[in-house]
């Protein structure tokens, strides 16, 4: 078992950049044309259901997998399908991904209606119709949290408010404007599971969203769903510190929050699907952070899911200044991009543009063990020797020192003098472990073992 819960939960101050927290959500218009991929998930790749010429309407499902991992694609603008190709992911795999070119009429399939939820299998196939997957950067399926098939029973929701990157405010946004639908998801989800009780974990850096939760739970009768203020220090939103954090409950290596009866969804997850309860619209599109030193004017922006990054980028005013590095999501967690016209997913929050000036990444030096890497790990994991085994290609060194705990939380690049790409070692360190553990089970299949 990991040494965190037993020793106190390590933490760093980051600063916190949080400008665009008083900006109101904006609604860009759609773009010429948008490239949406078949894999937005984590799980099966899905198969286009739809052909080239073909005319699409807003909500339209265009993409479906036979697959339970896996989740519905559907068209974020109305037009024509242009092109359906091969698409390189930021991770490196290959999907289909279909290309429509917008009529500029945004016309809603005039089929979609709210879903009727009186049973819990009525919100199972609610939630897979919508194309939900978790919103706060993971992309796993909402519907399959929601099975009433799972064997653990579930008997408390935890709702990840934290928002503990750097610059992201559209969490934040989703309580001060959609307060409502948020509190229409958390009650279907808290009624037809029949949970016994919901925490929504919040920093405390959020003082009017705190006041407004603290407000709007007054008036809940039965006094399941409380409000747990956390400090304002990273990563308080790691899914595993905000479960010890807001119940006490360690998760081991290897087991799941549902192995211990706990639900953990994204606010924004859930205030989707209080708005998809209301009005029937499946996700089609996401409220992206668009902010940093080299943009221009900072906002909150409704952007349909495929329009190039570039697109929200410019409706924001464009760069400013000599550009240094962008991200896709937080500088803690996000990944670095080269090509601004790539196009917005399901689980992008942000796009964090840095000036060259601002620039996080910085050369590496050799690590002189100094252990600050160790300290700030919320895991006490070492990461310098994952480092080390991952250059050595040390299968088992990465087994001993449990590599797959790691959070990729960024603690530890964050810290370290010298500089070292310690979260990339970790992402690398997971796949060789991957990798070979695939490969000890093939080569045992064929030996009959």
């Amino acid at each position: 078992m990991s040494a965190i819960f037993k020793r106190g939960l390590p933490a760093i101050q980051v600063p916190h950049h949080k400008e665009t927290a008083a900006c109101h959500t904006v609604q860009m218009p759609d773009p010429p044309q948008v490239v949406i991929p078949m894999s937005q998930h984590i799980g099966a790749i899905c198969e286009p259901l739809v052909s080239v010429g073909q005319q699409v309407l807003v909500g339209q499902c265009i993409g479906r997998s036979q697959a339970k991992v896996s989740a519905c694609i559907h068209a974020s603008v109305s037009g024509t399908v242009t092109a359906i190709e091969d698409f390189v992911t930021t991770q490196g795999a290959i999907s289909p991904a279909v290309t429509i070119e917008s009529d500029g009429k945004h016309t809603m399939d005039p089929g979609l209606t709210p879903p009727r939820v009186e049973t819990v299998d009525d919100l199972y196939r609610a939630v897979y119709d919508s194309g939900l997957v978790g919103l706060g950067g993971a992309g796993f399926p909402s519907h399959i949290k929601v099975d009433p098939g799972n064997p653990n029973r579930i008997h408390t929701l935890i709702v990840n408010a934290a928002e503990c990157e750097p610059f992201i405010t559209s969490d934040y946004r989703a309580i001060i404007e959609r307060s409502d639908d948020l509190m229409r998801g958390i009650r279907t989800v808290v009624q037809h599971l029949e949970i016994e009780r919901c925490i929504i974990g919040i920093e405390d850096n959020k003082p009017k969203a705190v006041d407004l939760l603290r407000q709007v739970l007054s008036h809940e009768a039965d006094g399941r769903i409380k409000l747990h203020v956390l400090p304002s220090r990273y990563p308080e939103g790691a899914e595993k510190v905000l479960i010890f954090k807001t119940t006490g409950v360690t998760v081991e290596e290897g087991r799941l929050p549902a192995d211990y009866g706990l639900l953990v969804m994204n606010v924004s997850s859930l205030t989707f699907l209080g708005g998809y309860l209301r009005t029937g619209v499946p996700l089609v599109s996401k409220v992206v952070t668009v902010a940093g030193s080299a943009i221009a004017d900072p906002q909150n922006v409704i952007a349909p899911l495929g329009a190039p990054y570039r697109s929200l980028i410019d409706f924001c005013g464009g760069y400013v200044g000599e550009l240094g590095e962008v991200f896709m999501g937080g500088p803690m967690m996000g990944i670095n991009i080269y090509d601004d016209s790539l196009p917005v997913l399901k689980n992008n929050n942000a796009i964090i543009a840095l000036s060259k000036a601002d620039r996080i990444q910085m050369p590496e030096s050799n690590c002189i063990r100094c252990g600050r890497c160790v300290a700030a790990c919320p895991e006490r994991l070492l990461p310098a020797m994952i480092d080390r085994a991952v250059y050595r290609n040390d299968i088992e060194a990465l087994r001993h020192f449990k590599v797959n705990l790691c959070l990729e939380c960024g603690c530890c690049a964050y810290v370290c003098p010298a500089k070292r790409q310690l979260v990339l070692s970790n992402r690398l360190g997971k796949r060789k472990l991957k990798e070979a553990d695939t490969a000890k089970k093939a080569k045992e299949g064929r030996n009959g073992k």
